[in-house]
Formats: structure tokens, sequence, C-alpha cells
């Protein structure tokens, strides 16, 4: 990560950029303070977000929000059905990468 430069170094290497300039024969115009570089002040400048155009059609999607609705809703949970004469079994887990990491009773 590039290190940021402080308000004071940046101020330093923007005044020694303009003495390079000034010093190879350039010259700084002054510009009278409260001065826009607007041509036509009278206006107020235009909104970037003004839209003018006709707003855009919606599509409805009331179907899909019934169904992400009735998914969102708890299912009932569903009875375990075991046969009697089921023994307990080991199960082996695994981790993200395959490997076996431990034997567990599966009843």
């Amino acid at each position: 990560m590039k290190p940021v430069k402080s308000k004071k170094e940046q101020r330093q290497e923007l005044e020694a950029q303009i003495r390079e300039y000034e010093a190879r024969g350039g010259k700084v115009n002054q510009v009278p303070r409260g001065l826009s570089g607007r041509e036509d002040t009278r206006n107020p400048m235009p909104h970037v977000f003004d839209k003018k155009a006709e707003p855009d059609t919606r599509t409805p999607v009331t179907e899909v929000i019934a169904a992400i609705e009735q998914r969102r809703r708890p299912q009932p949970p569903l009875r375990e059905v075991r046969s009697p004469n089921r023994k307990p079994r080991k199960k082996i887990i695994y981790d993200e990468f395959g490997e076996p990491l431990r034997w567990e009773w599966d009843t």
C-alpha cells in the first residue's frame, strides 16, 4: 500500500512545481477573489440529477415477491422416521479441503 501524503507534503510539492514553472519563464496570472470561471453567471448551474425525460417503465414483480415471501415463512419441521432396529453408525467428517477430521456417531 502506498503511503498517503500529508497536506503539508502536498503543499510543499505544489509550491516546488510552481517555483520550477516560474524559473523556466512561466508566469502565473493573478485572478481577483470572487471571480467565477463560468461565462454566464446570471443563471444557476444546472443540477446533474435533473431528469426531464419520461420516467422508466416499471415491471410488475408481485409474483416474484410472493414467491420470496413464501420461502421466508418457516417450514414445519419434518418428523424423522426411524426404524426400531436401526443401530448407530460411525460417520466421517471432512474439512473444506477433503481431509478427514474426525469420526462422529450418526444415530
